[in-house]
């Protein structure tokens, strides 16, 4: 199912003359270095196609013929490849294989002699002062000290040579006889049979080679009698096709991928579609500009809200697919299909799960990475656990509770940091945790988790956090100015140990009200406490402070806390009319 939706996707795409996908047989590299020379295979300069993108220099991206798979062993791409395999450039590698590696390469080109472009390249080749030549241009200087990728351009051709007619008509028709054709797995058709798949490039955490999705490199996962790819019969067209779709979404330039925690995310719709690039803004991350992200996540909620996606007639398949890197291979973290109709909904339930009171200096809705973050030890990505992401993305597209390590984080990380900063970030989390548990079970009947305060809400943790929050508000109006109060030292044993803190708080509550000399002040304290506290009509009271509360209820304990907090913010006391 993955390999043919990503066949599909490459088959949109090189349907679409505008994509740039590579056609078989070819694929998109970046080259920094040409080795421009005349007709007659004289050196005429080192062409440096680097330019400024921001701080860094990036290199050109050239349609180059497909680079060979290659691990330990020997095997030149055709026309281009490193400063070692094109000139024999002693780098990295021994004197002796860097001396095999070029020599393969020629031997390539020579299977071709008699095309003229390769002819001029094959007679630089031959000139046994090269690399003194090359190393009278400046730009050859950081060519050789990078083992940069390179290739040949014939002086006043507008294209490297790989790209003359006569050239590419080689690449276009490989050598096909002698060729076993089997019954390609994915496309049922007739076709070659792919030993190696192609690296997939840009899943964080995987080698600059690259890695595989589908390989068999060990016995033990071997079928009797055969090896590598024939134990899985995947076609070259099928198998190029996935690869260099796959690939292209995982490109530098790509806008349909994402970092999820230690997994890597792509996705693409069954046909051209605006929520290809609307999605990104749901999860990506950056540092550089975190408001303009927080923009287009706003977006992205508005145009949901307005039905922007309600309409798709056609019922758009989308695609989601999490990959994480495993040893040398590439494994499948999470797969999730779906219309664009239903991926909309999804998102739709997912931010009003999170919608929350806030202050003004805040925005409403926040990417994901921004979230997780206020979860993770000291604030830094790198600490959020490594599958938490994926299995939150999970519970995002598929409309199901979040995992229960998620509330977990963010009840921890409250009692450790209360730093302002994460706090409106984490109650978003913690309210959405419990309302999505509670839709899908409820076996205590509890009552849903409401954006603002609510008075009627008797769960004991949320009533001991507002109480909480409360015995806060009245030590900071009788010590104006204080830096530290009761929530830096008794909020960890407070909303998980209760018995423990509250008589004293209480008794603390007492003095602290004695300082206050607003009269009115104090009889709105007095009236709310009561309100908190004490047994009304159609609610019972705080009769004992619990030895304990659960994860749930310390859950509770956060948002009653949160929330009263916000109260006292969005409305000033009126202490002249208490």
């Amino acid at each position: 199912m993955i390999l043919q939706a990503l066949v599909d996707y490459y088959d949109r795409k090189a349907n679409d003359s505008e994509s740039g996908i590579a056609p078989q047989g070819w694929e998109r590299k970046e080259l920094p270095f040409l080795i421009v020379i005349d007709q007659d295979g004289k050196l005429v300069n080192v062409e440096d196609t680097q330019e400024m993108e921001g701080k860094k220099k990036r290199a050109k991206s050239f349609l180059v013929p497909q680079s060979e798979n290659r691990t330990n062993g020997i095997a030149p791409n055709f026309l281009w490849d490193n400063v070692e395999y094109v000139v024999g450039k002693v780098g990295k590698g021994k004197e002796s294989r860097v001396a095999e590696q070029h020599k393969a390469f020629k031997e390539r080109l020579e299977e071709h002699a008699g095309t003229p472009a390769i002819d001029s390249v094959l007679a630089f080749l031959a000139r046994p002062t090269k690399l003194e030549e090359l190393e009278a241009f400046p730009a050859w200087k950081d060519a050789a000290d990078t083992d940069a990728f390179i290739s040949f351009k014939l002086v006043g051709q507008p294209e490297p040579v790989f790209r003359d007619r006569e050239v590419m008509r080689i690449v276009d028709s490989p050598d096909d006889d002698g060729v076993d054709l089997q019954a390609c797995l994915v496309s049922g058709t007739q076709d070659a049979l792919t030993i190696k798949h192609t690296p997939i490039k840009g899943v964080q955490g995987t080698k600059a080679s690259g890695g595989r999705i589908v390989s068999f490199n060990f016995p033990a996962a071997c079928s009797f009698g055969k090896s590598q790819g024939a134990n899985a019969p995947v076609g070259e067209t099928t198998a190029f096709k996935y690869t260099t779709a796959l690939n292209t979404l995982l490109g530098k330039d790509s806008k349909q991928k994402m970092a999820v925690g230690d997994a890597t995310m792509v996705f693409w719709a069954g046909k051209r579609h605006s929520f290809e690039n609307d999605f990104a803004s749901l999860l990506q991350g950056n540092k550089d500009d975190p408001d303009q992200l927080t923009e287009a996540v706003t977006a992205l909620f508005q145009s949901i809200h307005d039905g922007a996606y309600d309409e798709d007639k056609e019922d758009t398949t989308f695609y989601i697919l999490g990959m994480a890197p495993n040893a040398s291979r590439i494994s499948i973290r999470f797969w999730h299909v779906g219309t664009i109709a239903q991926m909309a909904n999804s998102i739709a339930t997912y931010f009003d799960d999170l919608s929350i009171v806030h202050g003004p200096a805040v925005q409403d809705h926040l990417p994901l990475w921004r979230l997780l973050v206020s979860v993770a030890a000291q604030g830094k990505t790198e600490n959020i656990p490594p599958k938490l992401a994926g299995d939150v993305m999970r519970s995002i597209l598929g409309n199901l509770p979040f995992p229960e390590s998620l509330l977990q984080a963010a009840v921890q990380r409250a009692k450790i940091d209360n730093s302002s900063l994460y706090e409106y970030p984490r109650a978003k989390l913690i309210k959405a945790c419990l309302n999505r548990k509670w839709r899908v079970g409820n076996p205590n009947n509890e009552r849903s988790l409401n954006m603002s305060l609510d008075k009627d809400n008797i769960n004991i943790g949320y009533r001991l956090g507002r109480l909480f929050a409360t015995l806060e508000r009245i030590q900071q109006d009788a010590n104006p100015g204080i830096n530290a109060t009761i929530r830096d030292k008794f909020y960890a044993a407070a909303s998980s140990t209760p018995a423990t803190v509250f008589g004293n708080l209480m008794r603390l509550k007492n003095h602290h009200l004695s300082k206050i000399e607003n009269q009115g002040c104090v009889i709105f304290f007095e009236k709310l406490l009561g309100e908190i506290i004490y047994q009304s009509d159609d609610k019972p009271g705080i009769s004992a402070f619990p030895a304990h509360l659960s994860l749930a209820d310390q859950g509770q304990f956060a948002i009653g806390y949160y929330h009263q907090k916000q109260d006292f913010f969005s409305k000033k006391v009126d202490t002249d009319n208490q």
